[in-house]
């Protein structure tokens, strides 16, 4: 994506390739139906969800999405997520040519609010 300053996420979709807009809109939905309370942010020019603490960030690159879970919370899930590349980090690479895992994505973003809130200490994200 072209480097400029985003403000809000629906600016950062915008600016997204045309191709991956709707994924990344469908996206958005379904990490705001998950974390309704969250705060959504745009922090190093990429969007945050946190309550208070990070909770999943996604992001738009060329021909693929970023979903951001930490790898502590990928990792359960490594098995489903056989077709899918996962960084060394713990992002989720989806291709624009691929549908949107869903269902998929929900039990990753559901188990990490559930790791958040069970945590207490200060160095946890």
């Amino acid at each position: 994506m072209a480097k400029k300053s985003y403000k809000t996420i629906p600016e950062y979709i915008e600016a997204a390739p045309p191709e991956g807009q709707p994924q990344l809109r469908q996206l958005h939905a379904l990490l705001q139906s998950i974390a309704p309370e969250a705060e959504q942010v745009i922090k190093w020019n990429t969007p945050f969800f946190v309550e208070p603490r990070f909770l999943f960030a996604f992001s738009a690159h060329k021909s693929h999405l970023g979903f951001n879970a930490m790898a502590e919370s990928i990792e359960p899930f490594r098995d489903e997520l056989s077709e899918y590349e996962i960084t060394k980090m713990g992002i989720l690479k989806i291709p624009y040519t691929k549908p949107l895992p869903e269902k998929l994505i929900r039990k990753i973003a559901e188990h990490r609010m559930q790791m958040v809130r069970e945590r207490d200490d200060a160095s946890f994200w």
